[in-house]
């Protein structure tokens, strides 16, 4: 049954809204051939997960649940193979292992994958040499190669996106019915950070990670982990809108969910007051997020946590915090005590990433892993002072070797960043920087004992 408020709402409702960050086809036919083949293919997930998804925020709500998201800031189509979907599965999945052993609660992982195909910017065009080109809006759009052609953007892109969209989906649920020891395998990412960086020294989390789960998979098996640790979500930002539409169906119970992915949220650049992406958001039945940040008034954030979730439903609505490690301090309670005060249920993330982004003297962009680490120890702090609690993390990162935010344990230079840099747009994490920001919350080595009891 549809409820009241959704009354005037329709899939493509939007289109009659502001709309930032549209992409502009050369060819509006071809764009609607796609958008109409979209329409026609099978869900890429199902209603049922979606709230199975919304229970476990919910319970993240409550504090009895937390939430890990992470992975690359943009997905390539290149990266559809099985090396790579299975490295971001097993970091993710340790990863939580180590999060829940910290904070003595079950987490919930969800993947910025399978989706995370398109990309909001700040200018729209990109000059080299005096040439002036649409900038690269993600795989679903165009191609990061720097031409005319590359940068068109092309509408038979979404069907791409699609297809390995789906493709990823599909290996990773087989990942999930694979053997358990390769879930946990994390080897691999370890020698090849050691390898391209002679004096790198790996977080000792990291290590004792790798020993306690030899232990754990000499004297165990699958049986030994409850059915939720062997779950795994989607998200991605729901920005190209043609798109998310075309996968929106409408379930037996009456509702309608973005069935492409579990968890889409919108960005600062589209988190906006009557704009054409929360015009979306808000008829969707899925979970959903938006970007907070020091750019955010209180009285914008209050409108949109009402537009966004009119009947205060628990398990709906999550706030992703990014101030940066300078600005948290101040932004980020004034913020905490309006949600309080106007009794609103939220979900509070703390993406410790984008706020702290900058250049570095050789003119590339990076973050300083120090001021990643002060950002969360932060949002945990005055979460506690105010009474309230910190469900969630949305974290950039990788499993591959590289070298693209400065700092850590592995103490990488800005020297070395034009060495191991590999992402399409944003500077990551790696894996023994994640594993060190993770341990960070809660110092305590890591044991098989411990392993054992998750």
């Amino acid at each position: 049954m549809t409820k009241p408020h959704l009354a005037d709402w329709a899939p493509d409702s939007w289109q009659h809204k502001t709309v930032s960050q549209q992409i502009q086809y050369a060819n509006p036919k071809a764009l609607e051939q796609a958008i109409e083949k979209l329409r026609q293919l099978p869900p890429l997930v199902s209603s049922s997960e979606v709230e199975t998804l919304k229970a476990h925020i919910a319970e993240a709500q409550a504090g009895n649940n937390f939430i890990l998201q992470g992975g690359d800031c943009a997905e390539s189509f290149a990266d559809c193979n099985a090396d790579s979907i299975s490295q971001k599965v097993r970091v993710l999945m340790s990863l939580s292992l180590l999060l829940s052993q910290n904070l003595k609660k079950p987490v919930t992982r969800i993947g910025r994958i399978a989706g995370q195909y398109a990309k909001p910017r700040s200018q729209l065009t990109e000059t080299q040499n005096d040439t002036s080109l649409p900038s690269y809006r993600g795989d679903l759009v165009n191609h990061i190669h720097f031409s005319e052609s590359a940068r068109l953007p092309d509408p038979e892109r979404l069907l791409q996106g699609y297809s390995y969209a789906s493709l990823t989906l599909n290996y990773i649920r087989s990942l999930l019915e694979s053997d358990i020891q390769e879930l946990f395998q994390l080897d691999q990412e370890s020698q090849a950070l050691q390898a391209l960086k002679a004096n790198g020294e790996l977080h000792k989390s990291l290590e004792q990670f790798r020993d306690a789960m030899q232990l754990f998979h000499q004297f165990n098996g699958k049986q030994a982990l409850g059915k939720n640790v062997l779950e795994f979500y989607t998200s991605h930002e729901a920005l190209h809108l043609h798109y998310e539409q075309a996968l929106t169906r409408r379930a037996n119970n009456g509702h309608w969910y973005n069935l492409s992915t579990h968890y889409p949220w919108v960005g600062m650049r589209t988190a906006k007051k009557d704009s054409a992406h929360i015009e979306y958001l808000r008829g969707i039945a899925n979970p959903v997020a938006i970007k907070v940040g020091p750019g955010m008034d209180i009285e914008t954030m209050l409108s949109l946590c009402k537009t966004l979730n009119p009947d205060n439903e628990v398990g709906r609505l999550t706030l992703i915090q990014r101030f940066g490690h300078q600005a948290i301090g101040s932004k980020l309670e004034p913020m905490i005590k309006a949600v309080q005060d106007a009794g609103l249920k939220v979900l509070w993330s703390c993406d410790p990433m984008h706020g702290n982004t900058r250049v570095s003297s050789n003119g590339i962009k990076t973050r300083d892993y120090q001021n990643i680490e002060s950002e969360l120890l932060q949002a945990f702090e005055i979460h506690d002072k105010n009474s309230s609690h910190l469900g969630g993390i949305h974290l950039e990162l990788t499993g591959e070797a590289v070298m693209e935010c400065v700092g850590g344990t592995y103490n990488v230079t800005e020297k070395e960043l034009e060495s191991a840099y590999t992402t399409l747009v944003d500077p990551r994490l790696n894996v023994t920087q994640a594993f060190e920001l993770i341990d960070s919350i809660n110092k305590k080595s890591i044991s098989y004992d411990n392993i054992h009891q998750i």
